[in-house]
């Protein structure tokens, strides 16, 4: 069987380094942490009182008041990144087939602050009054849903819910998308905001963060020996994959061909690597 040539065509972001996806690149390449103080609520009494948030984001300037209202910030950060990635893209959403173009936008929770809001009003005396936009806001699919909705893209649409590889995952199961001929684009990537009480509270409770209040930037240290643990974030990345043939013929300009990819698990420990890196092992030998 024949498989089609995939390519990138598209790049969009919103990371606690940059606002959009050039600004996230050059501060990459510049060692930028992203790391800093918790401004989204008062952390003074957790473990962990830092984080790596989107910085300067307001919704108020990509939104309106009804949708700011509707759309949980994880949303609101996808719909964002994607706005930029279609425009990188430069497809002209007038005569491109949207039949063809799909919509896969991962989250490993989705809206956890509107899941802890909702929860944390409810009375028992009083009893259940819970806004209408309350399961639409959390639920992890809702953004590849607005995506589709918003540019009116009709193929493949759902979310691919894996923890820190939701992300990952959603881009593989894209590329097989057009691999196979079910989609000619698509929008792919991942979206999350869980620098909440929920999420910083919730991730405490494992001892999964690090506790190096005193110093944020340096507190990422997967590598090294005296890692206490990861720093949360919050944040979106969407790529446009597309067909090669698709991408030539309206002349896009192409940042990379995807070339192979791999997926497995260690089946080790719920937060530990395996200690030989079993499941990094497979997943490249099954990528190359």
């Amino acid at each position: 069987m024949q498989f089609n040539r995939v390519v990138v065509t598209g790049l969009g972001a919103i990371t606690p380094i940059g606002n959009d996806a050039p600004t996230t690149w050059q501060n990459m390449l510049a060692g930028k942490s992203g790391a800093a103080p918790i401004t989204q609520f008062d952390a003074s009494k957790f473990k962990t009182q830092f984080a790596c948030e989107v910085k300067g984001f307001d919704p108020n300037e990509y939104f309106d008041r009804k949708e700011v209202r509707r759309y949980d910030r994880y949303t609101q950060l996808a719909l964002v990144a994607t706005k930029e990635a279609i425009a990188d893209s430069a497809v002209d959403l007038e005569h491109v087939d949207k039949n063809e173009v799909g919509v896969i936008i991962s989250a490993g929770i989705g809206g956890l602050e509107t899941f802890q809001e909702e929860i944390m009003q409810y009375d028992p005396e009083r009893g259940p009054r819970f806004n209408p936009f309350f399961i639409p806001k959390m639920i992890s699919d809702i953004a590849a849903g607005l995506v589709s909705i918003e540019y009116g893209f009709h193929g493949p649409n759902y979310s691919v819910a894996s923890a820190c590889a939701s992300s990952t995952n959603a881009i593989i199961d894209a590329a097989i998308m057009i691999r196979l001929g079910k989609a000619k684009m698509m929008v792919a990537g991942g979206s999350e905001a869980a620098v909440t009480v929920a999420g910083i509270g919730g991730f405490n409770a494992m001892h999964a963060l690090s506790t190096r209040n005193d110093s944020p930037e340096t507190a990422s240290r997967p590598f090294s020996a005296s890692r206490d643990g990861f720093v949360l974030g919050e944040g979106a990345a969407i790529l446009i994959l597309e067909e090669y043939e698709h991408a030539v013929a309206r002349g896009a300009k192409i940042y990379a061909e995807f070339a192979g990819f791999g997926l497995s698990a260690d089946a080790h420990h719920l937060t530990a690597s395996h200690p030989e890196g079993l499941g990094a092992k497979l997943v490249m030998t099954r990528a190359l």
